[in-house]
């Protein structure tokens, strides 16, 4: 599932401030009505978002009248992942020129609608590929919803309780999409294989899209902004030109970065290549709890590995979140990097190559641990050494590079690894691709001082 690097972030830095939230902040927030109305319909969206997630998993990797494949499991990962990196950068100036608030009810009532048409497709049986471009629809809308929900919480909360806000709502929405994805998992459990219970699963995700939309309407059509004399404005400039202009900015961003900003550089290159690598191992962990874990035929033992193992490695994030501001309060922050990505160079194969379920188990939370250690640490040398003009438009191009390699990672585990997912030339290539990012971003520190945990606040991102 994907877990939004926003709520992680968020976490991270109000932990370096003290506390997650203090409690007469999180109180105050919980007094605003309008601030309560756009949580929930924010907690049912990503709640359903896991459902969601489960049940594509669910058609991927357990359905009996198929045979899963890395393939598959690639395709799938390119169905979630691809609208974060396509539409992604371009949401935001398409955000500005629409009321908000009907972006999120009518982005969770066409959701809806597809939900249920991809559920009829399962039920006819139709082809993987024409199931994979409704799962695609599905995510795209999605893709302008968490934007919807992140461009909207400064008209509902004021400037004072800002950053509170910006801590409690991401990560609310992170635990919500976990909760969604654990109940889904549940749910699968109890019915019975086939098309059906795939098709279940969908028009489970399609209620919850519903409640989402029904939160949405409490809302005034206005409230969420953005102001009608700014949208009009923006409405007058022609789609292409604002798409141009995006794309010119994304451009602008990855040469300040190139040129002007070679610790952040480094540091977005350490992490793309950790991300390929966790999401060669993701594709194994998958084929492993599928096909060898437990026999190919019982469905239900698979999907039950596969849910420990996912449950762990959420665990290992959040003991990250956690770990990370005591740990590079002693090594610093670029120390903290590359002591993960050594880390997990030794766990990989240590744990990995003996393809049994309680080292790979342990391997998942550990993995997860130095993972999201790695993507904090990350997070933090781009906040503090990216010029405030240009941060927005990294963190756009930090996007697109975060999530392609993770749909990367899985095309290249199709072609090399085996429906069994026993693959020690992936697990062993995987650990050399971790050792090399410790050793390279390690050369680039000799020069330089270490970071320390920043004192500003997040930079608001629905990552």
């Amino acid at each position: 599932m994907h877990i939004s690097a926003a709520a992680w972030h968020a976490v991270h830095v109000s932990i370096t401030r003290g506390a997650p939230a203090p409690q007469g902040r999180a109180a105050a927030l919980l007094r605003l009505p309008d601030f309560r109305r756009l949580l929930r319909t924010r907690l049912l969206s990503q709640l359903t978002d896991g459902v969601f997630q489960v049940s594509l998993a669910s058609y991927v990797v357990f359905s009996p009248e198929r045979q899963p494949t890395p393939g598959a499991i690639a395709s799938a990962f390119a169905v979630m992942l691809l609208p974060f990196c396509v539409i992604g950068p371009f949401a935001g100036p398409l955000l500005d020129r629409w009321r908000r608030r009907q972006i999120l009810l009518y982005g969770n009532l066409v959701r809806l609608l597809l939900c249920l048409g991809t559920a009829a497709l399962v039920l006819m049986r139709v082809p993987t590929p024409v199931f994979f471009g409704a799962a695609l629809l599905v995510t795209g809308a999605n893709r302008f919803v968490l934007a919807g929900l992140s461009a909207a919480l400064p008209q509902v909360v004021p400037a004072a309780l800002l950053i509170g806000a910006n801590a409690i709502a991401p990560t609310l929405g992170t635990i919500a999409s976990t909760v969604g994805g654990g109940s889904g998992f549940l749910v699968r459990l109890v019915l019975p294989g086939g098309p059906e219970a795939n098709a279940a699963l969908l028009v489970l995700a399609a209620l919850g899209y519903g409640s989402a939309a029904m939160a949405a309407a409490t809302m005034g059509p206005d409230l969420l902004g953005p102001d009608l004399s700014e949208r009009a404005g923006r409405a007058r400039e022609p789609l292409l030109t604002v798409v141009a202009a995006t794309g010119r900015g994304l451009l602008a961003g990855l040469r300040h970065l190139v040129h002007d900003c070679r610790p952040a550089a480094w540091a977005l290159g350490a992490v793309t290549v950790c991300r390929f690598c966790y999401g060669l191992l993701l594709v194994l962990l998958l084929m492993l709890c599928r096909n060898t874990f437990a026999a190919p035929d019982d469905q239900a033992a698979g999907i039950r590995w596969l849910g420990l193992a996912l449950a762990a490695s959420a665990a290992g994030f959040f003991a990250a979140a956690l770990l990370t501001p005591v740990a590079t309060r002693r090594i610093g922050v670029s120390g903290w990097l590359v002591a993960c990505a050594a880390m997990a160079a030794v766990l990989t194969p240590a744990l990995g190559l003996s393809f049994a379920p309680v080292p790979i188990i342990t391997a998942a939370f550990l993995l997860g641990l130095v993972s999201q250690g790695i993507k904090i640490s990350t997070d933090t040398v781009v906040q503090t050494s990216v010029e405030d003009d240009y941060r927005g438009r990294v963190f756009a191009v930090y996007d697109v590079l975060f999530n392609a390699s993770l749909v990367a990672a899985a095309a290249v585990a199709a072609v090399v690894m085996s429906p069994s997912g026993r693959s020690v030339a992936l697990v062993l290539g995987s650990a050399a691709l971790y050792a090399a990012t410790a050793v390279g971003y390690g050369l680039t520190l000799r020069h330089r001082p270490p970071l320390t945990p920043p004192l500003c606040p997040p930079v608001p991102s629905d990552r």
